[in-house]
């Protein structure tokens, strides 16, 4: 028995049930929420989330809290796994898996069937690069900046293959960091034997939106007249680009997208996905038997090449599957009008932070190289003393993690926050 043979026997068993008369749906179960639409007022927006009185929330991209259309299809899927969890996934299954990809298809302008899901970016990143077909004295590049799961990730990959992992700076001052220098940075560093150019949208530590589409011009350039065997991938940590940028995943040219969807997309915490081209998915060994054959139909031997991909084993569904009620918040507010406030919030905290002497920037004032995390620095005081006083006042920042050097103190504006919430955050700034 090979490995499809043995998944389309082990799903057929788990799908095998009794259904009983009194089944989990058709007990009384709480009724969807509204969800908000382009005329919702912002004030109404952030009162969709249950955060804590008192308090202003610029640290939301950290672990998303639930909008209460993600709360309520929670507390849905919750209770019907307690009443009668056999009934509730036989019943379900098909539907709810479906809806995710349906609904995650049309948010990020993509094919449903080329998406993986995953429980976070760390997942994502570790299936991807861990699985990445290298072959001895090949290598993947990454970027100085790049969380440490990147780097990790791909070195675990390196390690199993026979490859290398090398790290080159992408940008020298993230504060003046332009377009043109990264272009040329990636064009220098990429070599024959790089097989997997592994960046990331938004650096967490520094606030950096890089300029995917113009690295992926670099790489098609660097590309042509090569065999597939020759040509180098791009991959793509998006975590903190996706629920901010009004652009369909496939437009930024990249080969593969990771990201967690429980950040600026506001979803169910613990979850997220993965979307490649199919030819990229032939890349990548599976590591985690899938379940998707307990769901999909037709012959296992069908199924898209994402599907091998997405772990199997029982999740927290309640969860998971709430996660297309994330999707329709941000559908139902419009991608664009999204993009359009968080960038407005955060080009206001910027002019106002730059005019403080005592901080210094380093995030871009650029929209077209920034997105939703802003990083500083105050003169007179560590990161954390920085954070700390602003906590004091009831405003939750953070600090970059420790792994970044130099330590930076972090805000980011959201659809948790106002105007009125900016200006509170830059009185408080400036008064230090």
């Amino acid at each position: 028995m090979d490995r499809r043979q043995f998944l389309a026997a082990a799903a057929a068993g788990g799908a095998a049930v009794a259904v009983l008369p009194s089944s989990a749906s058709s007990q009384r179960t709480p009724a969807s929420s509204a969800l908000p639409d382009r005329g919702t007022p912002w004030a109404a927006i952030k009162q969709q989330f249950d955060i804590k009185p008192g308090i202003v929330q610029m640290s939301a991209f950290y672990l998303a809290s639930h909008p209460r259309p993600v709360r309520d299809a929670i507390e849905r899927h919750r209770l019907g796994l307690d009443r009668d969890a056999h009934s509730y996934i036989d019943e379900n299954v098909v539907r709810l898996e479906q809806a995710i990809r349906d609904e995650a298809a049309r948010y990020m302008g993509v094919d449903g069937d080329d998406l993986a899901l995953t429980d976070s970016t760390t997942m994502g990143l570790g299936l991807v690069y861990s699985g990445f077909a290298l072959k001895p004295g090949e290598e993947i590049l990454t970027d100085t900046r790049d969380h440490i799961v990147t780097n990790l990730s791909a070195s675990y990959g390196a390690e199993q293959s026979g490859g290398t992992l090398r790290q080159a700076a992408l940008y020298a001052d993230p504060a003046t960091v332009t377009a043109d220098e990264v272009a040329e940075n990636v064009r220098r560093n990429l070599r024959d034997n790089t097989r997997l150019l592994a960046v990331t949208w938004v650096h967490s530590g520094t606030g950096v939106k890089m300029p995917i589409a113009r690295i992926a011009e670099v790489v098609r350039a660097h590309n042509r007249g090569k065999s597939p065997d020759r040509r180098t991938y791009l991959a793509v940590d998006g975590v903190h680009g996706l629920g901010i940028e009004n652009v369909a995943i496939p437009a930024l040219g990249a080969d593969f997208f990771i990201a967690g969807t429980h950040k600026w997309l506001t979803g169910p915490r613990g979850t997220g996905l993965v979307w490649a081209k199919p030819e990229a998915w032939a890349l990548v060994k599976p590591t985690i038997p899938t379940f998707d054959p307990m769901w999909r139909s037709g012959p296992v031997d069908k199924l898209p090449a994402a599907a091998w991909h997405t772990p199997g084993g029982f999740h927290s569904f309640e969860h998971r599957w709430a996660l297309a009620e994330a999707f329709r918040f941000h559908s139902g507010i419009g991608k664009d009008r999204v993009a359009a406030r968080i960038h407005e919030l955060n080009s206001l905290a910027k002019s106002e932070l730059a005019k403080m002497p005592k901080v210094k920037l380093h995030t871009p004032r650029s929209a077209a190289l920034s997105a939703g995390i802003i990083t500083f620095e105050v003169d007179g005081y560590t990161p954390r003393q920085v954070v700390q006083r602003l906590h004091d006042k009831h405003i939750i920042a953070s600090v970059i993690p420790g792994f970044y050097k130099p330590l930076l103190a972090r805000i980011a504006p959201s659809l948790l926050t106002l105007e009125e919430d900016v200006g509170l955050t830059m009185r408080a700034i400036a008064a230090l």
